[in-house]
């Protein structure tokens, strides 16, 4: 009689200690994009791209961030999961992740847009720089970077936020402080700048919060039962 396969268990799928460090990483990987990026690229959208005739090696270096950087908060979203367990709530769950990935995806985008801005740069330098391509580029950057990146690291704080509330998955003070920051970015991306910075100095406490605290929540303590 051949014995059967044990079942894929808690006991053989870990969330890896080392996991729990991600939210940091995402953290420090995203001050240093946009660290780069301000050495290096006016925030003013209507710049003519003079930036560009100059060395462009930090704004490079911060491109080839980003991907490692979304990695790192993909890592830090599933640690947020396995910590809430079978508490996780289907529909705020579905905005948790939803938001999570559109931010990632604005990210990517935005950061690929000024890749390309770049390459067709050196390709062609005072084509590209009188032409209509360069503004729309710029200005596509900016968007996404200061208008829908910001809004949909909002929500992803205030579901967060919500969760935490609710099961305790971090302390009090911190959830009220994500509603805080996330209202900053709601209404002041457009008029402030540098107030991005604020979402990975948010996962930055919250990562630190879940290192110090890796004691498990009992089961009891989850969301309301949906309807």
């Amino acid at each position: 009689m051949i014995p059967s396969e044990p079942p894929l268990t808690d006991a053989y799928l870990r969330t890896p200690k080392a996991a729990a460090f991600a939210g940091i990483i995402f953290s420090v990987l995203l001050f240093a994009v946009f660290g780069l990026m301000r050495l290096s690229v006016p925030s003013d959208p209507f710049e003519r791209g003079a930036w560009l005739a100059g060395d462009t090696g930090y704004v490079t270096l911060a491109m080839n961030l980003v991907p490692f950087a979304g990695i790192a908060f993909l890592w830090f979203v599933g640690v947020l999961r396995d910590r809430l367990g079978a508490r996780e709530d289907r529909f705020f769950a579905t905005i948790f992740l939803g938001s999570g990935f559109l931010m990632l995806a604005m990210l990517f985008a935005a950061a690929s847009v000024v890749g390309a801005i770049i390459i067709a740069f050196h390709a062609a330098p005072e084509l590209l720089i009188h032409s209509a391509t360069f503004h729309f580029g710029r200005g596509l950057a900016y968007g996404m970077v200061n208008i829908y990146l910001a809004k949909t690291a909002a929500v992803f704080m205030i579901t967060t936020s919500t969760i935490a509330i609710y099961t305790r998955l971090t302390p009090r003070w911190l959830a009220v402080g994500g509603y805080i920051i996330a209202a900053v970015l709601l209404l002041g991306s457009n008029y402030f700048d540098g107030s991005l910075l604020v979402f990975p100095l948010w996962v930055l406490v919250v990562s630190a919060s879940v290192l110090y605290d890796r004691r498990p929540v009992p089961s009891s303590e989850a969301l309301p039962p949906q309807n």
